[in-house]
C-alpha cells in the first residue's frame, strides 16, 4: 500500500478505475468477440497470470474484492458509503455480468462477496474489531440485491418440482429411496478410482470450507418455541457437533483428515481455491436458514443432505483408502457414513413426514427444497472434479 493512502478518499477513483477495467475485462474476457490478438494486451495490463487450476479473479474483480474487503474493515462503513456510493454502482454490472451474461468471473465475485458477508453471523473466535460491520445497513442491503438477483437466477436454472397429483409424502419417499443407494455418477467414480494423492488433497482442500465450521447454519433455525420437530432438530446437531465433546466433534474429524494430510487445518485457510459453484452452496444454505419463511425449504435441503451424504462419502473414503491413507485421513467419511444413515432416517420419518400435517397447504416446499438443493450439491461436486481434474492433467 501506498504511503499516506486513505481508502476513505479513494473511493470514488477507485471505483472509476474498477469501472474501466472491467468493462475491458467484459468485452475481451467474457464475450464472445474473444479474439486471440488481444491475449497479450489483457495478460499484460491486467496481470492476470494466476495458475490455470484456480478459480481466481481477474484484475478488476480482484481489485473491487480488495475494495469491498477494506470497506468493511472502516468503522464508519454506513457512513462512507453514503458519501461514496460507486461501489453499489459497479455491483450493478457485476450481477449483469453474471445472470445475464453468465460470466464465471463475476459468479465467482459474487459468491465471494456474498459469503463475506454471511460469515459474519458466525463466531469465529477472533478479533471483535472484526464484526463492527455486523449489522451494517450497507452490508444488509448489498446481500439483499445479491442473493435476490441471484435467487431468480437459481429458480430458472434449477429443476422445477411438479406435484401433479403426487402426495408429498409419497414425493419425498420416492427421492429418498432413490437417493439413498444411487447409481454411481462419473464424478463419484472418477473420485473413487482415479485421483492422485494431489487430487485428494485438493478435494479435502475445497471441502475444509464448510467441513471445518460443519452444521453452523442448522445451529441457527433451533432457536424459538420446543416441539418433536425442533427436538430432532437438535438431536441431529447434538451429534454433528460430537455431543459435548470436541474431541467428537465432526469439524475436529476434518482438521484431524487434514493435518493427517499434512495440510493447513485453519478454518478458510484454502478459501481461494474454492469454485463459486461450492461457495453457492454455502451461501444458499444461509439465504434459507436466515429466513424462517424459507423453514419447509430448508428442511427439505437437509433432507437430501442427510440422505445423500453417505453414498457421496463413501466414493471418498474409498479414494483415501486406495491412495494408502492411514486411518485417520478418512475418519470424517467414515463417520458420516455411518451416523448419515440413521440421521437421514430421523429427517425423514421425525422431522420431514411431520411437518406436511403441520402445513399441509406449503409443504410441497419441502420437496422444493430437496429438489433445488440436490441440483446445487451436484453442480457444486462437478466444480470440485472440475477442479481436480485441472489439477491433475495440467
Amino acid at each position: 500500500m501506498l504511503s499516506g493512502f486513505d481508502p476513505v478518499n479513494c473511493v470514488c477513483y477507485s471505483t472509476f478505475l474498477n469501472c474501466f477495467l472491467h468493462h475491458i475485462y467484459r468485452v475481451l474476457v467474457c464475450s464472445e468477440i474473444n479474439r486471440p490478438y488481444f491475449q497479450p494486451f489483457i495478460l499484460d495490463v491486467m496481470r492476470f497470470n494466476s495458475p490455470t487450476d484456480l478459480p481466481s479473479l481477474d484484475f478488476s474483480y480482484q481489485e473491487l474484492e480488495d475494495e469491498f474487503i477494506r470497506l468493511v474493515g472502516l468503522e464508519k462503513l454506513d457512513q462512507v458509503i453514503a458519501e461514496n456510493p460507486g461501489f453499489t454502482a459497479e455491483l450493478e454490472a457485476s450481477l449483469a455480468e453474471a445472470f445475464e451474461n453468465e460470466c464465471p468471473q463475476a459468479h465467482l465475485f459474487l459468491q465471494r462477496i456474498l459469503y463475506r458477508i454471511n460469515r459474519l453471523k458466525l463466531f469465529w473466535y477472533d478479533g471483535l474489531e472484526n464484526y463492527v460491520n455486523e449489522d451494517s445497513s450497507f452490508l444488509f442491503s448489498l446481500r439483499l440485491k445479491i442473493e435476490n438477483a441471484w435467487q431468480d437466477w437459481e429458480e430458472g436454472n434449477s429443476v422445477q418440482s411438479n406435484s401433479g397429483d403426487l402426495q408429498v409424502s409419497k414425493a419425498l419417499h420416492h427421492r429418498v429411496e432413490e437417493d439413498l443407494q444411487p447409481e454411481p455418477s462419473p464424478d463419484g467414480l472418477f473420485i473413487r478410482d482415479e485421483i492422485s494423492k494431489a487430487g485428494y488433497q485438493r478435494l479435502l482442500a475445497i471441502t475444509s470450507l464448510d467441513g471445518l465450521v460443519e452444521a453452523s447454519q442448522l445451529s441457527r433455525m433451533l432457536g424459538g418455541v420446543g416441539n418433536e420437530v425442533q427436538t430432532m432438530l437438535t438431536r441431529i446437531l447434538w451429534e454433528e457437533y460430537g455431543s459435548g465433546k470436541l474431541s467428537r466433534k465432526h469439524s475436529t474429524h476434518f482438521a484431524i483428515m487434514l493435518e493427517e494430510c499434512d495440510m493447513d487445518a485453519r478454518p478458510e485457510a484454502y478459501f481461494d481455491l474454492v469454485p463459486w459453484e461450492v461457495l453457492a452452496n454455502t451461501n444458499h444454505c444461509f439465504f434459507l436458514s436466515e429466513r424462517k419463511k424459507h423453514f419447509l425449504r430448508y428442511v427439505g435441503g437437509l433432507l437430501y443432505t442427510e440422505v445423500s451424504v453417505p453414498a457421496a462419502f463413501q466414493n471418498m473414503k474409498m479414494a483415501g483408502e486406495r491412495l494408502g491413507m492411514g486411518e485417520k485421513s478418512v475418519s470424517y467419511w467414515d463417520l458420516h457414513i455411518r451416523e448419515d444413515i440413521r440421521h437421514g432416517q430421523w429427517m425423514l420419518d421425525d422431522v420431514a413426514l411431520p411437518l406436511i400435517e403441520t402445513y399441509s397447504d406449503r409443504a410441497w416446499g419441502m420437496v422444493k427444497g430437496y429438489d433445488q438443493q440436490k441440483f446445487i450439491s451436484s453442480r457444486s461436486t462437478s466444480a470440485i472434479v472440475e477442479s481436480i481434474r485441472q489439477l491433475e492433467f495440467s
